[in-house]
């Protein structure tokens, strides 16, 4: 299972963390994007994780089976609906946060930052 990250800010990279160990499970995070200086991101870079923008992820196609959208914007999650389409983009599942939400209760015992208002699409 391959997957993305959007945002890694203190909701991404928690979840960036819970799914780190994960990788000899079958899971392998391919790329992940992040504007700002995040201690996420400095993470992502230390492990070598490529880090893309959203087109660029969205661009690769069956190379990311899940997209996590973890930045709580409507405005990037409009931005990746259409970068998907403007990509021909069939095969990504675009996971909003309320999915990471269900993964992270089941995987931990830690609360999952509530700092965004809408988890949902």
């Amino acid at each position: 299972m391959n997957i993305a990250i959007i945002g890694l800010g203190r909701v991404g990279s928690e979840f960036l963390e819970i799914l780190l160990p994960r990788n000899k499970d079958g899971i392998s995070i391919v790329a992940v994007a992040e504007l700002g200086d995040t201690a996420g991101k400095a993470k992502a870079k230390a492990l070598g994780l490529p880090i893309k923008s959203m087109e660029e992820i969205t661009a690769m196609k069956d190379g990311v089976d899940i997209l996590f959208d973890l930045t709580g914007s409507s405005t990037v999650r409009k931005g990746l609906r259409e970068a998907m389409a403007a990509a021909g983009n069939t095969h990504t599942v675009i996971a909003p946060e309320s999915f990471a939400y269900l993964l992270w209760t089941l995987t931990t015992n830690k609360p999952m930052p509530d700092v965004h208002q809408n988890k949902g699409y």
